[in-house]
C-alpha cells in the first residue's frame, strides 16, 4: 500500500478521472485529496464517494484567502464534515503583494482554531512563510500537521518536528538536489510522500502528473535514505498510520482501504 499524502484529484479533467482512479486502485495508492476552495472540496467529495482509497479534505489555499476572509462563519458546516483540513497556510513567496497577507493570516487562523477545537490534522502550505506558519501552530497548540512540499530553511525542520509536524516530499525530489537535502534532513519517522497531482509535475516539467509517479518518488526517497523502495513505502505507511492513530474517523477510513 502506498500513501500519497497531498494531491488535488479535483483538478483532473472529467475525461481523465476514470483512468486516474483506475491507476489509484491498480497501484493501491491511499490518496489524501486536498482542496483550494469550497468548489474544489465539493468535487473532491464526489470523487472520494467513487473510491474508498481517496480522502477528500477541505481547505482554503492562501492564494484564495481574499475571496473567503469575509465569509468564514459560513464555512463552519463544511469544516465539520471534513475529516482533515487542507490545503491551508500562508504564502509569502509566490504571493508578492504584501497587502494580501492579512487575509491569508485571518483564513489560516480560522482553520487553526477549528483544527484545535475539532482535533483535526492540518495539511499545510508554507512557501516563504515557514516561521509564520510555525508560530500559528504553536499559538493554536496544533500538534498534528502535514507540511506539504517543504522547501524552507533546514534549521526550521527540527523545530517543526518538535511541534508535531510530518513532512511530505514530492516529485521535485526527482530533479532537485535542494529537495534531496530536505529529504535527508527530515527525521525518517516524520517522512511522508506526495505527488501534488496533477499540477506538481506539470509545474516542473510540463507533463501532467499521474498517481503512479508516486512510485518514482518513493524510489528516489529510498536512494536518498539508503534503503529499498519496499522499505521506504513501509516507512511512509507506518508514519501516516501513526499520524492518524488518535483519530477514529481517519483510522476507520484507513482500515477500509485494505
Amino acid at each position: 500500500m502506498l500513501i500519497d499524502a497531498h494531491a488535488h484529484l479535483d483538478q483532473y479533467p472529467d475525461v481523465m478521472l476514470a483512468s486516474v482512479l483506475a491507476e489509484i486502485v491498480a497501484h493501491r495508492i491511499v490518496t489524501v485529496s486536498t482542496s483550494m476552495d469550497l468548489a474544489s472540496f465539493e468535487r473532491g467529495e464526489a470523487i472520494a464517494a467513487q473510491n474508498q482509497l481517496v480522502l477528500a479534505t477541505f481547505g482554503i489555499h492562501p492564494w484564495n484567502a481574499s475571496a473567503y476572509e469575509h465569509r468564514l462563519p459560513d464555512l463552519a458546516p463544511v469544516l465539520a464534515r471534513s475529516p482533515m483540513f487542507g490545503e491551508i497556510g500562508l504564502d509569502h513567496r509566490y504571493v508578492e503583494d504584501a497587502s494580501e497577507y492579512p487575509a491569508q493570516q485571518r483564513v489560516f487562523e480560522y482553520f487553526l482554531d477549528a483544527a484545535r477545537d475539532q482535533k483535526k490534522i492540518v495539511n499545510l502550505h508554507t512557501s516563504g512563510a515557514e516561521a509564520e506558519v510555525l508560530g500559528g501552530l504553536a499559538r493554536y497548540e496544533i500538534r498534528r500537521a502535514i507540511v506539504h512540499w517543504y522547501d524552507g530553511p533546514l534549521g526550521l525542520i527540527p523545530v517543526l518536528v518538535d511541534q508535531g509536524a510530518y513532512f511530505t516530499v514530492g516529485v521535485e525530489v526527482l530533479f532537485s538536489p535542494r529537495i534531496e537535502a530536505v529529504a535527508r534532513e527530515i527525521p525518517v519517522d516524520r517522512l511522508l510522500a506526495e505527488t501534488d497531482n496533477p499540477d506538481g509535475l506539470e509545474w516542473l516539467t510540463g507533463a501532467l502528473g499521474m498517481p503512479c509517479r508516486l512510485r518514482e518518488v518513493i524510489g528516489k526517497l529510498a536512494d536518498v535514505r539508503c534503503t529499498t523502495s519496499d522499505a521506504m513505502a513501509r516507512t511512509v505507511d507506518v508514519n501516516f498510520s501513526r499520524l492518524i492513530q488518535d483519530d477514529v474517523r481517519l483510522v476507520a477510513w484507513r482500515n477500509g482501504c485494505k
